[in-house]
């Protein structure tokens, strides 16, 4: 079958290429160490002037994570899913603290694990193929990663809305947000490499160079509905809004959040909150790594994987099943700091 993660050096730049095309790229704990080890032995080479994360064959950069392998671990001691989230933030921390130019080509599927992967890095390549989402809340789960960083300093209310409704985004609707730093064809993808690989100085220039005007970012349309509808850090404020609005548009995204988790909507919400005024991504990723350890053993998360990845029924039965049911208590709980002997480091 071959490794996971292809590690290899292509001229000046080290490359990382994730090969689980079966599963769409989705993380596994050895994979996440396998890209640790690499960046570290990177650190120090002066022969490696940047690196390169993109994805070998089939159709996704990376689709998440192991997610059957968190819930069969929730469902017992949970040992495993917190091994897991404490080598994925650390190799998320180490992207996003390296010293060298990172760049990740995002040409496909990105969505979870897949983000906390590419939003670290220096530069951020979207395609015609992109497909960008958080779309944890459909699962029982939230925006990890660092979403909580990265989506809460988006413009507007455009985080809130993509955390609670797992919206896709396609390739230039993500450089619209600065999501993406470039919008390229996808058959640019090999010449920007190579165009790396001989001058990883040059970046910035190789991928100007090669960039297209993206077609229009649909989303922006909804700029001024987001900003209202999602204006709110109270998800029943939000479902009020939408309700209230009447509008084909508002009707929609109320239809989706029924259908999403409710415990794990106000967590999103709570968690951005937060996120906005964390002071270091090393803060943001000790307080997403003691959600994930608690919320990955709670009901909503075995549920939602039964429904949507075992049994695809897409009927989820969440408890608690409302927005009003989910006590602020309940959040406090969840968020609260880990004791020191448990928290997460980033080494």
């Amino acid at each position: 079958m071959g490794a996971e993660v292809i590690v290899t050096t292509d001229g000046a730049a080290g490359r990382l290429r994730l090969n689980r095309p079966r599963a769409l790229h989705a993380l596994t704990t050895d994979m996440c160490t396998a890209i640790i080890d690499a960046l570290e032995a990177w650190r120090e080479e002066g022969d490696v002037g940047a690196v390169v994360l993109d994805h070998a064959e089939g159709r996704g950069f990376c689709a998440g994570g192991d997610i059957r392998m968190l819930a069969d671990s929730g469902a017992g001691d949970g040992a495993a899913a917190r091994a897991f989230f404490a080598t994925e933030y650390r190799m998320n921390h180490r992207l996003f603290t390296y010293a060298k130019p990172t760049v990740a080509f995002m040409d496909g599927v990105t969505m979870g694990g897949g983000v906390g992967l590419a939003m670290p890095c220096r530069f951020r390549v979207a395609t015609e193929n992109t497909k960008f989402a958080m779309p944890e809340t459909a699962i029982g789960l939230f925006p990890d990663v660092g979403g909580g960083w990265y989506l809460s300093r988006l413009p507007g209310r455009m985080g809130q809305f993509l955390a609670l409704t797992g919206h896709r985004l396609n390739g230039a609707e993500c450089l619209a947000l600065g999501l993406a730093t470039h919008y390229l064809p996808a058959d640019g993808i090999e010449e920007a490499k190579r165009r790396i690989a001989a001058d990883p100085q040059g970046i910035a220039a190789a991928l100007d160079g090669l960039a297209l005007s993206p077609p229009e970012a649909a989303i922006m349309g909804h700029r001024e509905a987001i900003d209202r509808l999602f204006a709110s850090d109270d998800l029943d404020e939000v479902f009020a809004a939408l309700a209230g609005d009447g509008g084909e548009w508002a009707s929609a995204q109320l239809a989706t959040l029924r259908t999403r988790s409710p415990q794990s909507m106000k967590l999103s919400l709570k968690l951005l909150l937060d996120g906005a005024t964390m002071a270091t991504f090393e803060d943001e990723m000790r307080q997403e790594y003691a959600i994930a350890t608690r919320i990955v053993q709670r009901h909503d998360f075995a549920e939602g994987v039964r429904a949507v990845i075992v049994d695809k029924d897409n009927a989820p039965r969440w408890n608690p099943a409302t927005p009003e049911a989910v006590s602020d208590h309940l959040i406090d709980q969840i968020v609260a700091p880990l004791p020191d002997h448990e928290a997460w480091t980033p080494f």
